[in-house]
């Protein structure tokens, strides 16, 4: 069905089912699915829906922008990148005089130093950012989660995977994804005790998320954040 309200409209589809309470869902197409305990009045579930009117225009303007996929970013002060789960504005400064092109967080900015005002020098200063800035991250994490494992890894180290936000091999090499630097310090604690659980079990059992739990009981929370938001963690 097609129900307008408040000069906007959205497909809908009512199934009602044996429950005790509402659920919604809204698929990449904008539907909006809306389960309902059996015996509830029509109109009790479209009073309900336009109660939450304005969380799913919401929820249906980020699922349009993120089919649109990762937008063409812009190199000069209009744009904004993700650091550590918030978005920060850049400032570029020009500067003939440093020795090498480079990132510094400050003031709630990313100020970017380079030797030559070109789109490329600016996104590859910021990949070096990330980079160490991931390398940090994850080993600072590392530290504080080694407590729980009687292992340690080999080596870290940080690359550009196009498919994976982190790996260990049979040798407890553990390798990160340089974007987990734009994710929240907890999402990189869980990517970090992932593959840390992996030192231990090497497959994704059921032992290996039992540990997984021990040790981040929301770990979920943390999966879903890199679910709804990798779209937007790009250069």
């Amino acid at each position: 069905m097609i129900h307008t309200y408040a000069g906007e409209t959205i497909r809908l589809e009512i199934k009602y089912k044996n429950r005790t309470s509402f659920g919604m869902t809204i698929d990449q197409f904008g539907n909006v699915e809306v389960q309902a305990p059996k015996g509830t009045p029509n109109e009790k579930v479209i009073e309900l829906i336009e109660e939450k009117w304005d969380l799913i225009q919401q929820k249906l303007k980020e699922m349009k922008v993120r089919m649109s996929g990762p937008q063409e970013k812009v190199y000069d002060h209009s744009e904004s990148f993700l650091y550590l789960g918030n978005t920060y504005p850049i400032q570029i400064f020009h500067d003939l005089d440093i020795q090498q092109d480079h990132v510094v967080f400050k003031g709630n900015q990313l100020h970017i130093f380079v030797r030559q005002l070109e789109d490329e020098k600016v996104k590859q200063a910021l990949k070096r950012f990330y980079y160490q800035q991931c390398k940090s991250l994850v080993e600072k994490s590392i530290s504080s989660f080694q407590s729980n494992f009687k292992t340690k890894p080999r080596s870290i180290r940080i690359n550009d995977s196009k498919t994976t936000w982190g790996t260990c091999d049979s040798r407890l090499q553990l390798t990160f994804n340089w974007k987990l630097a734009m994710a929240p310090q907890k999402v990189i604690d869980y990517v970090v005790v992932h593959e840390m659980c992996h030192m231990v079990h090497l497959n994704h059992d059921r032992s290996f998320w039992r540990l997984v739990g021990s040790i981040m009981p929301d770990y979920k929370e943390q999966e879903n954040w890199l679910a709804v938001s990798s779209w937007k963690m790009t250069v």
